[in-house]
């Protein structure tokens, strides 16, 4: 290995190795450190994957890459114990190619990813867990690991290191997180024949469908559930704020099988083989939470660097892209001669001004102020489901009676004009 590389990306998920292939493609001589045996095995995501995002750096990926199905279908379901107000959007557009997005297995998916970085030149390196990046008046300079031979230098070093970013921490870039501003996402891969899948989702052949669950998915807690259609399996899971586990003394793993068990959910699954049990945390501060991104020989990327946009439950499209932007950056610096800060911070100014740093200010407040008012989803998606049951329910009575029903079972006036609030509240935080 060489005594010194133009980039060191410590993470192999899709920051990192987005990273590494486009400064490996620019001709940097780059190594990707993972602590995992291999990319993808300590990764963790719901399982979607964003095409345009992705084909920024490859394109035509798609082609060839272990992807399991494009998705046609997006369901959102607001669950009740009993019951469930269901909406979606089924676009045969998105079947087609380019596509839209897809289903992945992470383990499948960064392998390969990994594959086509190493193809363009990136030395990858496995079963290495980083301790601390090596400072050096002033500017990182290197990393410092669990081998042997120890220490590595380079010329920048690009964190993707996951959710807690140690590193980062350690270099005083940000604090300690709170059990508000960090998600535990725990997940099931369940085996199912495909045509029973296709049967039971309404899907043809290569077709895929995504269900988003709200309300008694995570039993009143900020948060959502998701049931995503793989090929011959399916991805069950939910995640919540740490903080709403704590206060209601829930196991991450007693919520899933709650939702497995859900009425509205079992028939889905009924049938299924578990394959495999995984879990994993999830950055949902948002822009508040962001610490510093760039430093002396330093850049942060992916969920290092609080890139999570929980209300649309992405986070590998940002993560790809905030490391393609970070080895756009560090080849101007090479080209430059200078990696220092002010050079480097061309990525942040980048990142901040394109649709990463939008969106992110766009909900910046959104998770505290759901956190802070959980009636949306103890209160109000149930009063959703019963207002729909007493709707459609045939019962004799007329449409006005049900309707003058409805609105007494909002409460006195007080408690009408408290939900007319809310519903403001909630338009200005998402607007």
């Amino acid at each position: 290995m060489p005594e010194k590389f133009d980039c060191i990306v410590v993470g192999a998920g899709p920051a990192g190795i987005s990273c590494a292939y486009d400064l490996a493609k620019g001709g940097a001589n780059v190594v990707l450190l993972e602590r995992g045996e291999y990319p993808g095995s300590k990764n963790v995501m719901g399982g979607v994957l964003y095409r345009k995002m992705m084909e920024d750096i490859i394109p035509g990926f798609y082609k060839e890459a272990p992807l399991e199905r494009p998705i046609t279908e997006q369901r959102f379901m607001m669950m009740d114990k009993e019951s469930a107000v269901t909406f979606s959007y089924k676009g045969m557009e998105w079947g087609k190619e380019p596509y839209n997005n897809f289903t992945v297995l992470r383990a499948n998916f960064d392998q390969w990813f990994a594959e086509k970085a190493v193809e363009q030149g990136a030395i990858l390196v496995t079963e290495t867990v980083v301790l601390e990046c090596i400072v050096e008046n002033g500017k990182v300079v290197g990393v410092r690991t669990d081998r042997p031979d120890g220490d590595i230098y380079a010329d920048v070093v690009v964190l993707a290191d996951g959710v807690n970013s140690l590193l980062a921490q350690k270099l005083g870039f940000h604090k300690e997180y709170k059990p508000d501003e960090v998600a535990l996402a725990t997940m099931e891969i369940l085996k199912l024949d495909k045509k029973v899948i296709e049967d039971r989702f309404n899907l043809e052949e290569n077709q895929g469908c995504t269900i988003e669950l709200f309300g008694d998915a995570t039993k009143g807690i900020l948060g959502t559930g998701f049931l995503y259609t793989n090929k011959d399996t399916l991805s069950i899971g939910v995640g919540t704020l740490l903080s709403g586990l704590i206060k209601h003394k829930i196991k991450p793993y007693d919520l899933l099988e709650y939702v497995k068990n859900h009425p509205m959910i079992r028939p889905y699954i009924q049938g299924s083989e578990p394959q495999e049990y995984l879990a994993h945390l999830i950055p949902e501060g948002g822009y508040n939470s962001m610490g510093k991104i760039v430093g002396d020989g330093v850049i942060v990327i992916g969920d290092a660097s609080q890139l999570v946009n929980a209300i649309h439950r992405e986070g590998s499209n940002l993560a790809m892209t905030s490391g393609r932007l970070a080895a756009e950056t560090v080849l101007l610096a090479k080209e430059a001669g200078n990696f220092s800060v002010g050079m480097l911070d061309h990525y942040r100014v980048r990142l901040m001004d394109g649709f990463v740093g939008q969106d992110m200010k766009k909900y910046q407040h959104s998770t505290h102020h759901f956190n802070k008012f959980p009636q949306y989803f103890d209160a109000y998606i149930p009063m959703v489901n019963k207002a729909a049951s007493q709707m459609f329910t045939v019962d004799g009575s007329s449409k006005w009676d049900k309707q003058k029903k409805i609105w007494s079972g909002l409460g006195t006036a007080k408690e009408k004009m408290k939900l007319a609030r809310d519903v403001y509240r909630a338009w200005k935080v998402m607007k």
